[in-house]
């Protein structure tokens, strides 16, 4: 079997990398071990844990209603049924990407794939293909910590989290990322007892700053228990219970543990020995700005090429592949202007530099910020909690960076996104008419914010 172009993996970044070289004319051809396509992000990751957090945010929400004047009476949940919804959300997707597979002509060959060399992709012991150019999407898995054994009962992983077969009455959370905080959310909605574990001195600590302390203030006043500055010591697995001995020696006992403490590259046993590929100190696919390896005429995409591991990012690093491969001169990625979203509640957004990364790069920096509870829709909601930071560069009035915390800024941050492609300024914001009454007024007050402080 001979291909243009093969992807090994079929994740955000690898089925819109088959898709685009299709669409230009490639013979093209995915591989895939796992039963449904989509990777990580679309069966474990992204979309069901969103759907979960909808489910959560509607509970929520329901059972505020007599703020609103509406009385609901003997709610309830079935947690068997929040899991039905999400898997069944999984799975109209996954056939979704098994369409557009088909609709573009592209071969998908089912099992494990190794690089023999020469351009020769083994598939599951079985097949031998012959690609002219190959494509790496093979994605990250959970990180493990060590002597901490996740059996899928007592401790779970990203995976176990998202199909408790029951609601623990107490968990704890070992990591205090995107995962870990999301997963804090939903079962915080649902009456679960959750603390939080983080070795740093704030959660969230890729986050600008102020944004983390925000977010860990509102979080606790939601009943979730946060220890900062702290870590496992030991952890004892019972029978239906896990003893955690913490570093400062405090002994917790906990129905179930999830640990969420990052990420590691798959790339084992997919044949790199047989290649000149280079791997990072963090064991990332080393690659150039247009995703090419240490291999003539194969690349690396996504998460498996280092992070930020986001899957909007893979997706748009799969079309620059792509088009690079196909000579159509592409644009190359800017890392400042890819948006991270966290879909907690309240949900948290940011772009570009945090402040104290401006600071130390430099930057002679204005700020600007704006408050929920000053802003007609978000008081008409009820979602008061909340604040949009704007960094600016105070000579050349670029963004240099944006962070939120609030109701939707995962959909706000798009704003500051496109005005940071364009290479717009705090001026550009300034003369843009925001519709009355909006959440989005935010993006608008904290420039002016920003401007009128410096005038």
């Amino acid at each position: 079997m001979s291909y243009d172009v093969t992807v090994i993996g079929s994740g955000p970044g690898g089925y819109i990398a088959a898709i685009r070289a299709a669409q230009l004319g490639f013979k093209t051809a995915i591989i895939e071990k796992e039963d449904n396509l989509g990777g990580v992000c679309l069966n474990w990751g992204c979309i069901p844990t969103k759907s979960l957090l909808r489910v959560s945010e509607i509970y929520r929400l329901i059972k505020r209603s007599e703020e609103f004047g509406i009385k609901v009476q003997g709610v309830s949940f079935d947690i068997k049924s929040i899991i039905e919804y999400s898997r069944n959300v999984v799975n109209k997707l996954s056939s979704g990407v098994e369409y557009l597979m088909q609709k573009n002509n592209i071969t998908v060959h089912r099992g494990c794939a190794k690089l023999a060399g020469n351009h020769n992709i083994k598939v599951a012991d079985n097949d031998e293909i012959l690609s002219e150019h190959i494509i790496i999407a093979t994605g990250v898995r959970a990180r493990n910590l060590p002597g901490i054994k996740v059996d899928g009962h007592l401790v779970w992983n990203a995976q176990h989290a998202m199909i408790p077969d029951k609601l623990p009455k107490s968990l704890l959370i070992i990591g205090s990322g995107a995962i870990g905080i999301e997963f804090a959310s939903f079962y915080n909605a649902l009456n679960v007892d959750v603390t939080i574990v983080e070795i740093k001195d704030t959660i969230l600590p890729l986050e600008d700053k102020e944004i983390s302390i925000l977010a860990q203030e509102i979080f606790t006043k939601q009943g979730i228990t946060i220890h900062t500055n702290n870590s496992i010591k030991n952890l004892i697995q019972k029978k239906d219970s896990v003893e955690v001995q913490f570093s400062n020696d405090k002994i917790i006992e906990f129905d179930r543990v999830i640990v969420a403490v990052g990420v590691h590259p798959n790339t084992d046993n997919i044949g790199l020995e047989h290649t000149k590929i280079k791997l990072s100190s963090l064991g990332f696919i080393e690659t150039n700005k247009w995703y090419e390896t240490h291999e003539a005429n194969t690349y690396a995409i996504g998460d498996v090429a280092g992070p930020p591991c986001l899957a909007h990012k893979a997706s748009h690093e799969a079309v620059i592949c792509i088009e690079k491969i196909a000579n159509k001169a592409p644009h190359h990625l800017q890392r400042e202007c890819i948006p991270n979203c966290i879909y907690s509640y309240p949900q948290i957004a940011s772009i570009g530099l945090t402040e104290e990364q401006a600071k130390t790069a430099g930057h002679d920096i204005k700020i600007g910020r704006s408050y929920a509870n000053f802003n007609g829709k978000s008081i008409a909601l009820g979602e008061t909690e909340g604040l949009v930071k704007t960094i600016i560069d105070r000579k050349s009035g670029e963004i240099l960076g944006a962070h939120m915390i609030g109701a939707e800024v995962t959909e706000l941050i798009n704003s500051f996104a496109l005005v940071k492609q364009l290479e717009g300024t705090d001026l550009d914001i300034k003369s843009t008419i925001f519709p009355h009454p909006t959440v989005s007024e935010m993006i608008h007050e904290s420039t002016l914010a920003a401007i009128i402080k410096m005038t």
